[in-house]
């Protein structure tokens, strides 16, 4: 299967507009610089061929401002630095609008030298990947403009080829590989008579394109940003910590107005009898001649997001106090009593847990039905969509890999509950015998092999996402049996599949961005067995 792409998408054209004209005015340039000799008589490997920008402030300035007022964004008085940013919603091809973005850019002003900056792994093999699938696609767009894309590598003679290219040059950076002192970027090199990798780089004054930018607004983040010494920095999302000198919003309900994602259904489980979600687990009881305390494990509320924590308590303490006010522990959860001898704490409200015990949290008898519920969705999705030729997939966010594989004495892999609970309802659903190709699980390995739990940002991530990203085009094939997808955190951002049609959240995401990132690896629209995209409500 080879994958389609529209190029006449009027959003697309949109944001990529809002861009280019940032430099309406600016003359095409197409001269490049040459090598200079340094004092001592060696040849400067620095110099190369850069971007150059001949508008002045004020003129960029009212660009922005004629570019926010076409668009219905609020009009700036002053520039933000040489900082832009586009808002695309989740599943609307912002990767895809950035890489035509640099094509016009080189097509209508000369720029040649441009550095996309990725947070994590996964966006990194994102970004590759579209290169890869777009490249026979721009090509015909724009009449088959050279353009080399690499990802760094800590290689001088890359960065050196970079510097000199005289076509579009497109390098793709992770933030942690350039964000420290120690990084080998950073540090002096004798083949380079004691200058720094990462000068090739500002010689360049490249365009600097950041993907999820809000991973980035640390002062560390942001100083190695502008250490790059970029023309212009374009921030792309679908949601934005900071918005600098806004040009374009596609929030979620213009693209759901406009049919471009898909409609999002929620069905939320609770345990039989459940009359709250407060979570709460007690711990320990520990008994003095003076006092008497409790253990406790419960929500609270942090700066940016909601932090599970552990709390030695007092009778009559307030839950609602120590969990910086959640709502959820407002009414009855006051300690009235600790009881050591039976090892039982009592809330005001008539709640008791004893010591290993919990509330709220997710349990066997949940998680199992959250599955029954995803396979039966997925069979009856399956049902309706295979005769159009369109593939279904499941992605599941588990809580730690052993759940779902482990590994016996000898070292061999062996099923975890959720494997085993999976396969005994896709059988019994699918009344099939076998249950083995149809689910696997994407994981970041140790040297030995051995599966273990990571958070997405480690070397150790990247055969895994290798294989889920390049494998794109091959599980869409109906041929291929695989069908459900178990993730620990390396498909929450960065990894995007058109045809994710259900997905269970088999972890307690307790931050509102990254739900919103686990939900958006199903936005995007289907395409059936020809690589067309299905507009289809």
């Amino acid at each position: 299967m080879k994958l389609k792409f529209d190029a006449n998408q009027p959003y697309q054209h949109d944001a990529i507009n809002a861009i280019a004209t940032i430099f309406e005015g600016q003359p095409k340039d197409d001269s490049n610089f040459e090598y200079e000799l340094n004092e001592s008589g060696s040849l400067n490997l620095i110099a190369g061929v850069a971007n150059k920008i001949l508008l002045t402030e004020n003129q960029i300035l009212k660009n922005v401002q004629t570019i926010q007022k076409n668009n219905d964004i609020p009009v700036t008085n002053r520039l933000d630095g040489m900082n832009f940013s586009i808002e695309m919603k989740t599943g609307t091809g912002k990767t895809y609008v950035y890489l035509r973005t640099i094509y016009e850019l080189n097509q209508t002003y000369g720029f040649k030298k441009f550095v996309i900056v990725v947070p994590s792994v996964a966006i990194r093999e994102g970004v590759l990947k579209n290169l890869q699938i777009t490249h026979d696609h721009f090509q015909t767009l724009y009449e088959k403009i050279p353009v080399n894309f690499n990802v760094y590598s800590s290689k001088v003679s890359q960065l050196r080829s970079f510097a000199t290219g005289t076509t579009i040059e497109i390098l793709i950076l992770n933030i942690d590989s350039f964000a420290k002192d120690e990084n080998i970027i950073n540090k002096t090199n004798e083949q380079l008579t004691g200058q720094r990798p990462i000068e090739f780089i500002q010689a360049t004054n490249p365009i600097v394109i950041i993907d999820e930018p809000q991973n980035m607004e640390t002062e560390k983040r942001s100083d190695a940003l502008k250490n790059l010494n970029p023309l212009c920095t374009l921030r792309y999302s679908a949601t934005h910590k900071n918005t600098y000198n806004l040009l374009y919003s596609l929030n979620p309900v213009k693209a759901y107005d406009l049919g471009l994602v898909k409609q999002i259904e929620v069905d939320s489980i609770l345990a039989k009898n459940s009359k709250n979600s407060a979570f709460i687990t007690l711990d320990q009881i520990t008994a003095t001649k003076t006092r008497i305390t409790a253990k406790i494990t419960i929500d609270v509320n942090g700066k940016n997001e909601v932090q599970r924590k552990t709390l030695t308590v007092n009778q009559d303490d307030d839950l609602y106090k120590l969990s910086q006010e959640r709502e959820i522990y407002k009414d009855g959860y006051i300690i009235e009593e600790i009881d050591a001898s039976n090892q039982c704490l009592t809330f005001s409200n008539g709640t008791s847990l004893i010591v290993g015990q919990n509330q709220g949290g997710l349990t066997d008898e949940i998680m199992k039905y959250q599955i029954r519920k995803t396979v039966e969705e997925h069979l009856k999705k399956e049902r309706v969509l295979y005769s159009k030729g369109i593939k279904v997939l499941s992605l599941f966010f588990i809580d730690k890999v052993a759940n779902y594989r482990q590994y016996d004495d000898a070292g061999n892999p062996t099923k975890g509950k959720f494997a085993t609970w999976f396969e005994e309802i896709y059988c019994e659903l699918s009344q099939t015998n076998s249950a083995a190709e149809t689910h696997n699980g994407y994981f970041s390995q140790d040297k030995k092999g051995t599966i273990k739990d990571t958070n997405g940002g480690t070397l150790a991530d990247d055969n895994t996402y290798k294989l889920i990203m390049q494998d794109k085009e091959r599980l869409l094939s109906l041929e291929t049996p695989l069908k459900f997808i178990f993730s620990h955190s390396a498909l929450r951002e960065g990894w995007d599949n058109p045809n994710v049609f259900q997905i269970c959240t088999l972890n307690e995401s307790k931050s509102e961005m990254k739900k919103r990132q686990e939900i958006g690896r199903g936005l995007r629209l289907a395409v059936n067995q020809d690589g067309e995209r299905i507009f289809d409500k």
